[in-house]
């Protein structure tokens, strides 16, 4: 930082309104590109949302699929028992082995009707997933062509204005050297008070031009005079007068 201890309060006035109409016109270009960054990330954000939803998705059709397979093959199997079954009753030697054999075939025959039951359930859950991940298919294509267009008015704006803002945040940085330390300090901190990012403002019609509150004459003579650093009663900006504000300009 350059020591400028022995700039008078005039100077001091000059280098730091410079800086602020360096930043205003900053600002004015963040103001051209408006919401789109933040209306770009929001989209972006909610489209990886939705990505991670049909991730999640895919895993639950996965494990439905390996659950209708598993009970598919427990009811071969049940079927298979009970072929064996019916081919065993062929062969009984008395109503005991036939009673056993033949109550092993029901206990069968109620695993089939089980997993028949699962599976035709499991299948009605994997219609449901099926549908929801087409639909956040849909939702995710829509956001996606949203995002395009949006990238496309932002990535415009950039190229437009990009030179603008990088030379003007190269004259920012400059002009900030010149600056008095502590009122640099008090510059930055009144800036992120307001959201026009006005730090140091002229009188306008006998009105802060920050607040618009009135300005006493005496103060406004003070003003003038330039002899000491005035800042608004009732918003802290500093104040200058309108010639200087007026003399002051930004190429």
């Amino acid at each position: 930082m350059a020591n400028v201890k022995d700039f008078s309060v005039e100077e001091k006035l000059v280098a730091v309104l410079t800086l602020q109409k360096i930043d205003s016109k900053i600002d004015e270009i963040q103001t051209l590109k408006g919401e789109l960054p933040m209306e770009v990330k929001d989209l972006e954000d909610e489209i990886e949302g939705l990505q991670t939803r049909i991730n999640n998705i895919d895993a639950e059709i996965d494990s439905i699929n390996k659950f209708i397979a598993q009970k598919t093959n427990a009811k071969k199997e049940a079927q298979a028992l009970i072929k064996k079954y019916e081919k065993q009753q062929d062969n009984v030697k008395n109503n005991r082995e036939f009673e056993a054999i033949n109550k092993e075939m029901e206990m069968q025959e109620l695993e089939v009707k089980l997993n028949e039951k699962h599976i035709k359930d499991a299948g009605f859950e994997l219609k449901d997933r099926e549908a929801m991940k087409n639909r956040t298919e849909e939702k995710i294509a829509e956001l996606q062509e949203a995002l395009k267009i949006k990238k496309a008015e932002l990535e415009k704006i950039i190229a437009e204005t990009e030179k603008e803002e990088k030379q003007l945040t190269g004259q920012s940085e400059a002009a900030k050297e010149k600056v008095d330390v502590r009122l640099l300090t008090a510059y930055e901190r009144i800036r992120k008070s307001y959201k026009n990012g006005l730090a140091v403002v002229p009188i306008v019609r006998d009105s802060c031009g920050g607040c618009f509150n009135i300005i006493p004459p005496q103060r406004q003579s003070e003003i003038r005079q330039r002899k000491k650093i005035i800042i608004c009663e009732h918003c802290g900006r500093v104040l200058v007068d309108t010639d200087l504000n007026e003399q002051v300009t930004v190429k």
